[in-house]
């Protein structure tokens, strides 16, 4: 290199074969491991014996009594919903009692107190409702007790709610003349005793070995290399890293979430978070199909949602590999390293970031605002499209069989048949329901969003204008919207004191229209997909003849990609241009 040439001048891009085959490894060992998961689920929620059913059998008996549900009598759709609202109520005000009581609780080294009330407000929503929204650092804001007792059970239940939700929906596709969906607090509890807590559990002992820290010790004071003191916040990070990633409530300990070494310290832990959050959900799939009796309609499912991901990663991959017209100018062909960890590169990020996005659990290594303007455009669309590549767990397939439900209705008047799914005709209640769960959510983004953007309370959260303020702010209604929980970090829901009242805390519009954002993004497509399963319930299946339209074939996947595609754009294509595809083209144009 001659002495002019600028450093890094001759560095290829970025996009390498150990990236591409980390991108293949994790899909590999993901279908790997959904159809053994995946009959596993089906088993325990068909009531069947498994290897735990002996240890764990006893304490889930001891649960049903004391929620009284011992004889497990299967309920109709509005019983079970009902039930549902009731356990997510309750455990709502226990979350929110514990945030409120920090300075009396065990477990409180730090001696933390409790954080302003619509704080509070908006941290109980956020993890009741499976979205991990954080307008917080938890280890400077929550004790251990509030981290074991409050964030880590909220996110075991709110994602056994989630799964019982997919469990009761594939009954009603499954049974034929009856509207019973199951025991809503049978499906919680064998969802939390015989998948989250065993898998969970095998989980945090991974991430201990990896490095992850699990005590119950104060921070540890240290010197830095520079000499100078500072302090090492620790605690029982293992254990909710756990669950955060596998349940779709992707909260970190930390303020800097997976980006954090306690929380992420190797190459070998990052593959192993970003398996875990796509883990349950891609299950869902093959779940879904066993139950029903019919494998290749959950194949299909799969298909659809590791082709929507994969195309997805590969756009965010080569977007950040190449890096912004003004990093070439500079000569620095690395790609685009901003908020992103060295010790997982470009490709570590994007992976980790688009699972992250697409499986509705909303963890990051990295900073999603310092990502170019087409890797943050596809972060979006990936929860654009209803949270259903791949999404929660058990979220992910309600939404998606929410969108079969539409495409398969669209489908039928396309070609003049009518339409079926799995030999249930599909009848103008189905499609008002189905209609009513996805284009809830949308609706309810762009008025919160059109709100915050609108009004000056809203616009104290805003860190900057233009492309980039818009694009943040859709962003972070978008994510809370769709329970996903990742942010551009430039979002706050911090203000400052209120004048004339010195060390008070302003109500921020963010905490409170951010609550009832995710609590109403959550459960009014829960209570459409309920009222849909209960509605194709009790409906005879019709035999399969020469004019039935068949959903598990190749041609009907790529049908459903199209649609799932067309279906987010058309809803939010004014989104994407005025925000990230404005910002893309605008960093072009000025360099």
């Amino acid at each position: 290199m001659s002495p002019a040439e600028p450093a890094g001048a001759r560095d290829g891009p970025a996009m390498t074969v150990a990236g591409w085959l980390q991108i293949l490894a994790l899909v590999a060992v993901l279908t790997a491991v959904t159809p053994l998961l995946g009959g596993y689920m089906a088993r325990v929620y068909q009531g069947e014996r498994v290897a735990l059913t002996r240890v764990v059998g006893p304490l889930e008996r001891l649960l049903l009594r004391l929620f009284g549900a011992a004889d497990g009598e299967p309920q109709d759709w509005k019983r079970y919903c009902r039930s549902l609202l009731l356990f997510s109520a309750f455990t709502w005000i226990g979350l929110y009692v514990v945030l409120r009581t920090q300075g009396i609780q065990p477990f409180n080294p730090q001696g933390f107190g409790s954080g302003p009330w619509d704080l509070s407000f908006n941290t109980a929503s956020s993890f009741v409702s499976n979205t991990s929204w954080q307008f917080y650092g938890g280890e400077t804001t929550l004790s251990y007790f509030s981290q074991m007792l409050g964030i880590t059970v909220a996110s075991f239940t709110s994602c056994a709610t989630g799964m019982a939700v997919a469990a009761a929906m594939i009954r009603g596709l499954a049974r034929r003349d009856s509207d019973r969906l199951g025991n809503f607090w049978v499906d919680m509890t064998r969802s939390t005793l015989y998948v989250l807590v065993p898998v969970a559990l095998l989980a945090a002992l991974l991430l201990v070995a990896t490095g992850v820290p699990q005590t119950l010790e104060r921070s540890i004071d240290v010197h830095g290399i520079s000499g100078l003191p500072q302090t090492l916040a620790i605690g029982p990070v293992a254990s909710q890293e756990a669950i955060k990633l596998m349940s779709g409530d992707g909260g970190g300990f930390f303020n800097t979430n997976s980006a954090h070494p306690f929380e992420n310290p190797t190459a070998v832990s990052n593959f192993v978070e970003i398996l875990l959050m796509l883990l349950i959900p891609a299950a869902f799939t093959a779940t879904f199909g066993r139950m029903v009796g019919r494998r290749r309609q959950g194949w299909v499912l799969y298909a659809v949602m590791l082709a929507l991901f994969v195309g997805g990663t590969a756009i965010i991959y080569a977007a950040e590999a190449h890096g912004t017209p003004a990093q070439h100018l500079l000569a620095i062909h690395g790609g685009n390293l901003e908020g992103k960890e060295q010790r997982f590169g470009v490709a570590g990020s994007s992976l980790f970031v688009s699972a992250g996005t697409a499986s509705g659990d909303g963890g990051v290594n990295s900073a999603v605002e310092s990502y170019t303007g087409l890797g943050a455009a596809v972060a979006m669309a990936n929860m654009m499209t209803g949270e259903v590549v791949f999404g929660g767990p058990g979220s992910g397939l309600y939404g998606m069989l929410l969108l079969v439900v539409l495409g398969v209705f669209i489908c039928g008047l396309m070609v003049g048949r009518t339409p079926e799914y799995l030999g249930k005709q599909i009848q103008a209640r189905e499609v008002k329901l189905a209609s009513i769960g996805v284009l809830f959510v949308p609706l309810l983004v762009l008025i919160t969003a059109g709100v915050a953007i609108a009004t000056p309370a809203g616009r104290q959260s805003m860190s900057t204008g233009g492309p980039q303020g818009f694009a943040e702010t859709v962003y972070a209604y978008l994510s809370q919207a769709q329970n996903n929980g990742s942010a551009f970090a430039g979002y706050t829901g911090f203000i400052q004191p209120l004048a004339g009242s010195a060390g008070s805390h302003g109500v921020v519009l963010a905490d409170l229209m951010g609550g009832f954002t995710m609590t109403f993004g959550r459960f009014v497509p829960i209570i459409a997909a309920l009222a849909l399963a209960g509605s194709l319930g009790p409906r005879r299946v019709a035999p399969a003849s020469l004019g039935t339209m068949r959903t598990d074939t190749p041609t009907f996947g790529v049908f459903l990609v199209g649609f799932i595609l067309i279906f987010a754009v058309l809803t939010f294509l004014t989104v994407l241009v005025l925000a990230p595809f404005a910002q893309a083209l605008s960093s072009r144009l000025l360099s």
